[in-house]
């Protein structure tokens, strides 16, 4: 996809010349009007915007006469490629930026943005006088997939709502379409619940954080916290949808919820710990405290996801369900009662049972529950769609047994995993996963029919924040690689052997410098630089082995 000096990311579908054969490119100027038809006029607002601030010309509603950009929804173009499908026709006095829907056109107009070059991507103009010019051709695209998400885990390391808007701005320049917030886990609470305040008075600050991998000796003693305020939440979801972007909000349930007790004692196990003692936790791996089998606490976590639903619009609400140490119910008497009771073959069924109860609570409300592929384990919740992180396997399971997948395998595209191996990467944890790994990751594992592939909604990129903890070590480990992962989502590819990486890395050349207006903190191929370095700070580069992360 080097043709006509575009190298675009993600590599469309097809790009050529334009038919007239006259050559002649389209020269965006202060004449130049968008012609915004019905149902695009919110992408005009974006483009007038971003372009608009970029260029420094005005973009007005056209008003006939000079050239024009013509923004139209023409829904014959997603007969088989969706509402996102979109072509781009440039043909001299006249740009047409066409979607099969207002999702398509949106996506369209990134693809305008990257054609004028790099500079298009700043806040303000850096070239007073450039002449900006269109080279004359014809893209049409769609998306492989229809889930191409980000996990952004703002539990671990709080990501100020600034933070988040931004990087909802990185996906949308990267044709991706859901956002995933890991909103809670046991180092943090982050999302306002009226209902239960101290959710956040408490649950959402810890005194101190393990600093690196929690092997580390290591502590920073600064008090770390925050969270979002039900009108945050309403801004990010807001603006998300004005980029075509899904939210899809995460409430950690039954495990890795230890601020939640440390907020509410009587969330937990009681009978066998003194929660009245336990605070948010400060370092890293699985809290052995997780919630109780209670009706009670289904309770409490009707009111927070009723709360939650109120907020993001999202068809799906992620229930976590990973990592849930059984110990504390093995040892509970009301754990053990509550087993017998409900005629459970043991503590994996009460897990379930936990899955199975809001999975219900949720279809009821028109809503479906998604969760880590441990929700497997005691029999999957009829509705429920799997988030494979474990490997493929996860996945593999539910497709065939009729469940729909999100396939985000940690082998793959867990992108805090280090990017080289050494130890000059920051922190390095877990997969050595290099920019060509990533691009060459497949989100359909051979061996599913074709019946099971169609379950494989799409895939997902994870970036955990045990050792990310602010928005520059978020851009580091990241970018470049979450380019890779986009054009591996969005594109048509070949199987991953046959991918013509030299030639990705030569359209990242010019992808760098976008990156670089964007004001993204990427690694450079070379290397990271020296203020990008941790020295000291331990992570678990284990050469050769497994990783413990």
């Amino acid at each position: 996809m080097d043709d006509f000096g575009t190298h675009l990311i993600p590599a469309p579908r097809g790009i050529r010349p334009t038919p007239s054969g006259g050559g002649a490119g389209f020269v965006l100027d202060e004449e130049t009007g968008i012609d915004a038809r019905p149902g695009t006029e919110g992408v005009a607002r974006w483009m007038r915007a971003t372009v608009g601030a970029a260029t420094g010309l005005p973009l007005a509603p056209h008003t006939g006469g000079g050239n024009r950009i013509l923004l139209r929804v023409l829904p014959g173009l997603g007969e088989q490629d969706g509402p996102e499908a979109h072509r781009i026709v440039v043909d001299g006095d006249l740009v047409e930026i066409a979607g099969a829907g207002e999702a398509g056109v949106f996506r369209a107009a990134q693809t305008f943005r990257q054609l004028l070059g790099p500079e298009a991507f700043r806040r303000g103009p850096v070239a007073p006088g450039r002449r900006w010019e269109l080279p004359a051709v014809v893209v049409e695209d769609a998306p492989r997939f229809a889930w191409r998400g980000v996990l952004l885990d703002v539990a671990r390391h709080f990501l100020p709502k600034d933070g988040v808007l931004r990087y909802l701005d990185l996906l949308a320049v990267h044709k991706l379409n859901v956002l995933h917030l890991h909103l809670t886990d046991d180092q943090g609470w982050r999302i306002e619940i009226l209902r239960h305040p101290r959710l956040t008075e408490v649950g959402a600050w810890r005194p101190r954080t393990k600093a690196g991998h929690r092997a580390s000796p290591l502590w920073d003693e600064r008090p770390h916290g925050g969270y979002y305020t039900q009108d945050d939440i309403r801004e990010i979801v807001a603006y998300a949808a004005e980029r075509h972007i899904t939210v899809v909000p995460e409430i950690d349930i039954p495990g890795h919820s230890q601020a939640a007790i440390a907020a509410y004692p009587e969330l937990g196990n009681a009978d066998v710990v003194d929660t009245a003692a336990l605070t948010v936790w400060d370092t890293w791996g699985v809290s052995p405290n997780v919630l109780a089998p209670s009706e009670a606490v289904l309770a409490f976590y009707e009111d927070v996801l009723t709360e939650v639903l109120a907020l993001f619009p999202s068809t799906f609400v992620h229930i976590g369900g990973d990592e849930c140490p059984k110990d504390q119910w093995k040892a509970s008497p009301a754990a053990q009662a509550r087993i017998r009771e409900l005629g459970l073959a043991g503590e994996d069924e009460l897990q379930s049972w936990f899955v199975r109860h809001f999975d219900r609570w949720l279809a009821e409300r028109g809503r479906r529950l998604a969760g880590w592929d441990e929700i497997l384990e005691g029999g999957l919740a009829e509705g429920a769609t799997v988030s494979s992180w474990r490997g493929y396997a996860g996945g593999i399971a539910a497709a065939r047994a009729g469940h729909d997948v999100v396939m985000c395998p940690e082998q793959q595209v867990y992108l805090d995993h280090r990017q080289a191996p050494g130890t000059d990467e920051p922190v390095p944890i877990g997969y050595v996963r290099t920019l060509e790994d990533v691009y060459r990751f497949e989100p359909v594992p051979p061996g599913l029919t074709g019946a099971e592939a169609a379950r494989v909604l799409g895939a997902q990129a994870n970036l955990w924040s045990e050792v990310t903890e602010n928005q520059q070590r978020v851009d580091y480990q990241a970018f470049p690689r979450l380019a890779a992962f986009a054009e591996a989502v969005w594109s048509q590819l070949p199987a991953p052997a046959e991918r013509d990486y030299p030639a990705f890395e030569r359209r990242m050349t010019a992808h760098y410098a976008r990156l670089d207006a964007l004001g993204v903190d990427y690694r450079p191929p070379g290397g990271p630089r020296p203020w990008q370095r941790r020295p000291g700070v331990l992570g678990r580069p284990i050469e050769g082995a497994p990783p413990i992360v």
